[in-house]
């Protein structure tokens, strides 16, 4: 469904003020803050200078062109070879690669920021303490860390929905829908200190609430 998808979800912060206004916000962060170390290449790929930021589950490229836009020297990293494909064929300047999120092939504290925006969704409960400390690990001390995610419908348990159709394909995907403070939580665990958490209610066509998350590696 990864063609369907993108014709769709190309970039969800378009029509959005907060959360273009966020995005914003991690883009300064990062530019300021402690993880804005210099590095030579150390397997990003990027070259000497400011150390790179990630966009971990970045499907169709969108918002890693809009992180770009801002200034950042971001690439994408998805586990879909499909989503890959199609967001180097939009965005032939920028570096898009397969890769998971609970194993990221990158070194450790190489990155000046990291992004999952919409992307930690699809984790069960119990590999997500494995990848938030993937997060810290490839994070350099003082780098941000933006999340974004919907909502469960309560404010202290999970939701879990299991699809088998989308846009008249047959699939078979996951997701899961956390509160806010669970993602804290869970964050402060794997030593990313919590410096915002943003909840917002639905709108138009949106049936959840959104959350967003930004966290921050400890020295």
């Amino acid at each position: 469904m990864a063609r369907d998808y993108t014709a769709r979800y190309t970039d969800w912060s378009t029509d959005l003020p907060l959360e273009r206004a966020l995005l914003t916000a991690f883009a300064e962060l990062v530019q300021s803050g402690g993880g804005t170390a210099s590095v030579t290449d150390g397997g990003s790929g990027e070259g000497g200078g400011t150390a790179p930021v990630a966009d971990v589950g970045s499907g169709p490229g969108g918002l890693t062109a809009r992180l770009h836009a801002l200034g950042l020297p971001v690439f994408g990293v998805d586990l879909s070879p499909r989503m890959v494909e199609l967001a180097r064929s939009a965005y032939p300047d920028l570096r898009f690669h397969v890769g998971s999120m609970t194993s990221l092939d990158l070194p450790p504290a190489s990155l000046s920021g990291l992004t999952a925006l919409y992307s930690t969704i699809h984790v069960p409960d119990e590999a997500l303490p494995t990848v938030f400390a993937e997060f810290h690990r490839v994070l350099l001390p003082g780098a941000p860390a933006l999340l974004a995610f919907q909502t469960s419908s309560s404010p202290d348990k999970t939701d879990h929905l299991h699809l088998s159709e989308r846009f008249g394909h047959e699939i078979a995907l996951d997701y899961w829908f956390r509160p806010v403070n669970t993602i804290a939580g869970l964050l402060e665990e794997a030593g990313l200190r919590v410096w915002a958490r943003v909840e917002r209610e639905p709108e138009g066509e949106e049936t959840r609430g959104r959350g967003y998350v930004v966290a921050r590696r400890e020295g």
